[in-house]
């Protein structure tokens, strides 16, 4: 019996060693050390010479082992190219770690007006269509300039380029595709920014006042000018407390927040225009509040039928990325729309730019979604998708789908050759009275809420200073569910899965008792009781019933006909208000339940509506906000896109 024990015990303690060994290897290839950049790279910092005669400073980083050729990978970014100085290197370059170690000649440059670069910056420069001398410079030439340069005097470079940036750096991706360098072969622009009135600072009209704390990052000019600095020289406004809910509902108009961005020092003198502050972004915010020629002329949306199809392009995004949503989606579709290259989308369950990280566990919030999503995307997609087009022979046979896409709902991965997938059919359901959805319309009955202004609906119960939210992508909603200025409305238990896949149309047929509101839309899924629990969930929650917010949207209700033109409403008159939400795909499950909200306040996340119509609510008065009564008739629908 001890030699049976003995041996059991002795194969145990074998099978244990050799799974340690498989983790311990495993991690061993995730991890690198500290100094394995410089290890492996030498490092150069140039000024690069412009059209116009501007200088922006470039990093370039080099394999040390120069036996071949290798392909250039460029990111541009208005966030620093640092650390500075020849001697001082990143930790990790590149997109991801697979290109850094299979070496690649890795290049990183601080845009127009930032940082080391010479020149004025523009925030989302205006693209110059028909350039005539060589001061018509805008993203695009100076893309083609640097590449040009690159090309010219970087040695070992195999001739081809490739750029990828998540974010801001992911516009600039997007820019570098227009009237691009031939020597530039692959883009990938990730969570980038398309248009700054539908991204980022603004939904459908709505100013987001989550990003009032990242509007210095953009604004503040340079103490000295045109001229480069190496330090950081804005600040982020100091709101001296946690709650931020408070702090702004304290605050009140939108125009008490000026002093924010009132500088003072000897290095930022005030500017010389009677009434405006020092920050020139806030200084557009306010006084262009209408999507007018100037956001228009600085989207970049619409210029993408200039994308060149030699350019392959690869668009990703993540289905709860609360920043940067509507640019990633737009540019797909543009870029599929206009041009015959090689185009293709990737959409994770992520919030912002989370695909680039190497965290094994995937959650958004307190939402669990597998297992090492990021590191799958970053060696099977991204990798393979750089190096067939810099490396390889960059045919349209990638061995890529056109769309990879994550079931949020399902938790998988899903191939098709079109987005959304061939084979789509429209499904409507009508907002019921007894919060019911239903698939006929029940009449056209008034159902009504007051919306207080001063106690607006929370966009989480969990709001904390932060410098953007994201965690409220994936939010439980229950806790708005249970509030009497938010209508709710849902399905039976479905006794079959229900698949979304792509857009989401809101069509409510509203009428106030004032001249303004603004009409917020969630889809959710509601979780069965059984659900297990993860263990990263805050501790005051459960997964049982569990309300995940799938997708949400608000509009500004004076934008409804025209993004350009607004208009007030006529107080008690029944009015159409059409919402689109942003693409998802996401299953809801047999034994789930499909729920809509409708509401009209999201606060802090968008700034309080007057609910009385002024010209422009950067400069509303405290007299403007007024509590009004709202209805919402039950002829109102949503329309899905659903795979069958």
């Amino acid at each position: 019996m001890r030699t049976t024990l003995t041996r059991f015990l002795l194969l145990f303690t074998i099978v244990l060693f050799i799974s340690s060994c498989k983790r311990t290897n495993k991690v061993a290839k995730q991890e690198i050390s500290e100094t394995y950049v410089a290890d492996n790279y030498t490092k150069k910092e140039v000024d690069v010479a412009m059209r116009d005669g501007a200088t922006l400073h470039t990093t370039i980083y080099s394999p040390k082992n120069t036996s071949k050729k290798y392909p250039i990978l460029m990111q541009r970014t208005p966030y620093s190219s640092r650390p500075y100085g020849e001697g001082n290197f990143k930790e990790q370059i590149g997109p991801n770690i697979h290109l850094m170690q299979e070496g690649n000649i890795v290049v990183y440059q601080d845009v127009r007006g930032r940082w080391l670069s010479e020149g004025h910056y523009e925030n989302m420069r205006t693209y110059i269509p028909n350039k005539t001398s060589d001061q018509d410079v805008d993203e695009s030439s100076d893309t083609y300039d640097t590449i040009e340069w690159l090309v010219n005097n970087v040695e070992n470079n195999n001739g081809k380029v490739g750029v990828w940036g998540i974010s801001y750096p992911g516009y600039y991706a997007t820019y570098a595709t227009i009237d691009a360098h031939p020597a530039l072969k692959a883009s990938s622009p990730q969570a980038c920014i398309g248009d700054f009135f539908f991204d980022d600072f603004h939904h459908n009209g709505a100013y987001l006042l989550s990003y009032f704390r990242a509007t210095s990052l953009f604004g503040t000019p340079r103490p000295n000018g045109d001229q480069p600095i190496d330090t950081a020289w804005y600040t982020l406004p100091d709101i001296q407390t946690e709650d931020q809910y408070q702090f702004f509902l304290d605050q009140g108009p939108l125009k008490n927040l000026n002093s924010f961005f009132e500088y003072e020092t000897a290095d930022t003198p005030r500017m010389a225009v009677e009434g405006k502050t020092d920050d020139f972004f806030w200084n557009e915010l306010i006084e262009h509040p209408n999507y007018d020629e100037l956001w228009q002329s600085r989207g970049l949306i619409q210029h993408l039928d200039k994308s060149k199809s030699h350019v392959a392009t690869m668009i990703v995004g993540g289905w709860f990325d609360a920043e940067d949503l509507y640019g990633p989606l737009e540019t797909y579709k543009k870029i599929e729309k206009n041009t015959d290259g090689y185009n293709t989308i990737v959409f994770g369950p992520w919030d912002h730019g989370r695909w680039a990280r190497r965290n094994g566990r995937n959650l958004v919030g307190n939402y669990y979604f597998g297992d090492s999503i990021s590191e799958f995307f970053q060696e099977k997609i991204e990798t393979k998708f750089f190096n067939h087009f810099l490396k390889g022979d960059g045919d349209a046979n990638t061995g890529l789908p056109e769309a990879y896409m994550y079931d949020s709902g399902r938790k998988e991965w899903k191939e098709y050759d079109a987005w959304p997938p061939k084979g789509v059919k429209t499904k409507e359901l009508f907002l019921s009275e007894n919060q019911e959805l239903t698939v006929e319309p029940k009449g056209t009955t008034g159902i009504q809420f007051m919306s207080d202004v001063k106690k607006p609906v929370p966009y989480s119960e969990d709001i904390k200073s932060v410098f953007t939210p994201r965690k409220y992508m994936t939010d439980d909603q229950r806790f708005a569910a249970r509030r009497s200025d938010v209508l709710v409305f849902e399905t039976d238990v479905m006794d079959e899965d229900l698949t979304l896949a792509g857009d989401i149309l809101a069509k409510l047929n509203v009428a106030t008792t004032g001249t303004a509101a603004d009409w917020i839309v969630k889809i959710i899924d509601v979780h069965p009781a059984d659900t297990e629990t993860n263990e990263e969930m805050q501790d005051h929650l459960k997964m049982s019933n569990y309300h995940l917010m799938v997708r949400s949207e608000v509009l500004r209700g004076r934008f409804r006909n025209s993004f350009s033109n607004p208009e007030p409403f006529v107080p008690n008159q029944k009015t159409d208000v059409t919402i689109k939400l942003q693409d998802v795909f996401h299953t809801i499950k047999k034994g789930h339940k499909l729920q809509v909200h409708v509401q009209s306040t999201w606060f802090p996340l968008i700034d309080l509506n007057p609910q009385t119509y002024v010209e422009n609510i950067f400069k509303a008065d405290e007299a403007d906000f007024k509590t009004q009564t709202h209805t919402v008739f039950t002829d109102s629908s949503l329309e899905f896109s659903v795979l069958e």
